[in-house]
């Protein structure tokens, strides 16, 4: 597969079978560099088996999976030095201090000192818990661990698998503001969460998976606006929903308190100014509706993101 240098994951027609059971079937995604990523489906849809061949833990049936370039079953060894994951199987030893769990692993990580185990202790906010033993953390702190561990190395690349879970909404709050700062470190983030609402808030872009298969991915600005759906403000509500109703260049149209609601090709767009200056209305506001993700999301998949 030709590789695009802006490119930090590709696969290609990937596709994992369990026996008679399609996991991931055919899917083509793009991570791009230095973006923030959201990978996105429901329960049972290839999420986990899909990072699982990304990080070199799953053999695919058929197709390709590359990061930076390298198809992972070749060169894992050189993408694992660039890469930092969390995910549910990260293991920590319960009789350690949360500071000897990150000794231990550091040992195994090529590069990392002891100045850099302090400096994701602060970055996950458990310096002053580091010495208490692994087992009296809470499942957030466990979480915040974990997610210092996945740092240790300074990688290029972090996946993260749920980095939000068991956090109350301070400590989700303190993840999205870590995950930000690491996409202005121009690091490349690949994140799974069925907290939409924080995807919406931190992602670039976004793939969204069902049945192991992409059915809809790009950039989340541009996935979320409802390009013939408008709403409008103007100086009198009430006659402007009268004169604008019957119009045949306009469909569904309907109000609120606030706002008169209708669908509209943007070419016919002008035309809505122009009927309403004509008899004395004025907008005060004029947009394009935008869908949340979680509005996108029921609508292409028809389920929860649980």
């Amino acid at each position: 597969m030709e590789h695009n240098p802006e490119l930090v994951v590709e696969t290609k027609n990937l596709t994992k079978r369990f026996g008679r059971i399609t996991a991931v079937d055919e899917l083509s995604i793009e991570v791009h560099r230095g973006e923030i990523f959201g990978f996105l489906g429901p329960n049972g849809s290839g999420k986990s088996t899909t990072m699982g061949m990304i990080l070199g833990l799953i053999a695919p049936t058929s197709g390709c999976v590359c990061v930076f370039g390298m198809d992972v079953t070749r060169n894992l060894p050189q993408i694992l030095k660039r890469t930092g994951a969390l995910t549910e199987s990260t293991g920590f030893y319960p009789y350690l201090s949360g500071l000897e769990n990150l000794r231990y692993f550091a040992r195994i990580t090529d590069g990392v000192s002891p100045q850099r185990i302090e400096e994701v202790l602060e970055l996950v906010d458990l310096t002053n818990r580091a010495r208490d033993p692994f087992s009296s953390y809470s499942l957030g702190m466990k979480q915040r661990l974990g997610l210092a561990c996945a740092l240790l190395g300074d990688p290029e690349f972090v996946i993260l698998d749920e980095p939000t879970n068991g956090l109350d909404p301070a400590g989700m709050k303190e993840i999205r503001e870590l995950v930000k700062l690491l996409g202005e470190q121009d690091k490349t983030v690949f994140l799974n969460s069925h907290l939409l609402h924080e995807i919406q808030q931190v992602c670039d872009r976004v793939a969204i998976i069902k049945k192991g298969r992409v059915i809809t991915q790009g950039k989340v600005k541009e996935l979320l606006n409802r390009a013939n759906v408008l709403q409008i403000k103007t100086t009198e509500n009430d006659a402007a929903f009268n004169l604008l109703t019957g119009k045949e260049w306009l469909t569904n149209i309907s109000r609120n308190d606030e706002q008169i609601i209708f669908e509209i090709e943007p070419e016919f767009a002008y035309k809505v100014s122009a009927v309403l200056a004509e008899n004395g209305i004025y907008l005060t506001e004029m947009k394009y509706r935008e869908n949340t993700l979680e509005e996108l999301f029921l609508e292409l998949t028809g389920e929860a993101a649980i």
